[in-house]
């Protein structure tokens, strides 16, 4: 049996400081300022508290320095993959620098997105990433930091705004789809702002090669909304040939649709989706998409918080990242009979 006796208390700075033989006050700078400190006694410290289980106290580095060192991020679907890509490339830039991200989910609806949002102000964040639609309220005043990330129907006064270049991705898939012969194209689309310059791109590519554009729009964007509005689609269209889906989400429902008709992906109907997210990855779906390159989204978010958070009254300013196609088996060219 152990003699050890248990811990009766959390490990102070001055325990850290006494096992490291080194001041209080060093300790407390290699918590704020690590790089003023040299190496050797930096890794003495470092040393101790990771023998004594330390942990700093964000309470305590929050009256020190003002700051929290957290970043709000405010989403209205857990569901919509596109968010994962985005958080993970926030942290991969945040949390190297001693921040974390507070995720704060609502579904659309003024009330309910007003009331996350100040859920999160109530935390103190240093700053808000908003990735949803923004009440009323939100679009006339943001009190701390904020960026927008993908496009919504509105942009808060002097937020930046960091997103894909949808416009250009809609137009992508629409090319790909021509050139593979398709001119009975529909296309599942839902209500958001995102949606929206996904559908003018791929319309505007549609209609200047002379095609007829099909499109089912639904409110959402989930998997039950794909298989609805591909349903009503292939119900008024029977005579489609390719579908675009506004996300890959979609693109499955709409492969649930075409099962229940008996028709094949993509020997009778090609279907291509956006997001290149795991779903589209997944050697089982193979999903042609359009990557919207939202890692790189999260990335750019993070860069333009820390550099707002350093001057607040910096002027915003509208950043695109550029999609790219990726090809893979829900997608091929049209038989020449059939054209």
């Amino acid at each position: 049996m152990s003699s050890t006796s248990p811990k009766t208390r959390r490990p102070t700075i001055y325990d850290v400081a006494k096992h490291a033989g080194v001041s209080p006050s060093l300790v407390s700078l290699v918590l704020q300022s690590p790089e003023k400190v040299s190496n050797k006694r930096r890794e003495a410290v470092q040393t101790a508290m990771s023998e004594l289980g330390y942990r700093p106290s964000r309470a305590a580095t929050t009256l020190a320095s003002n700051r929290t060192k957290s970043i709000g991020l405010l989403i209205d679907d857990y569901r919509n993959l596109w968010f994962v890509d985005l958080l993970r490339g926030m942290e991969s830039v945040l949390s190297d620098l001693g921040y974390h991200v507070m995720l704060a989910d609502s579904q659309p609806g003024e009330n309910r997105i007003k009331e996350a949002a100040d859920g999160l102000l109530a935390m103190h964040v240093d700053a808000l990433v908003i990735a949803a639609e923004p009440s009323e309220s939100m679009l006339a005043r943001t009190w701390v930091p904020t960026v927008v990330a993908g496009w919504r129907k509105g942009v808060p006064a002097g937020a930046d705004l960091i997103t894909n270049d949808d416009d250009g991705g809609g137009g992508m898939a629409a090319s790909h789809l021509l050139g593979l012969g398709h001119t009975r194209i529909g296309h599942l689309s839902g209500s958001d702002g995102a949606s929206a310059h996904r559908r003018a791109g791929f319309r505007q590519q549609i209609q200047a090669a002379g095609v007829e554009l099909l499109v089912a729009e639904s409110k959402g964007t989930s998997e039950e909304d794909g298989y609805i509005a591909a349903s009503w689609l292939l119900e008024h269209h029977p005579d489609t040939t390719a579908i675009f889906a506004a996300n890959d989400t979609m693109a499955v429902g709409a492969f649930a649709a075409l099962k229940a008709r008996g028709l094949d992906v993509p020997s009778d109907i090609s279907v291509i989706g956006y997001d290149n997210s795991p779903l589209a990855k997944s050697r089982y779906l193979d999903i042609t998409s359009i990557d919207n390159r939202s890692d790189l989204v999260g990335v750019e978010v993070a860069h333009r918080l820390l550099v707002r958070i350093q001057d607040p009254a910096i002027k915003p300013q509208q950043t695109l990242i550029d999609p790219v196609l990726v090809v893979r088996s829900t997608t091929a060219r049209l038989p020449r009979a059939t054209r």
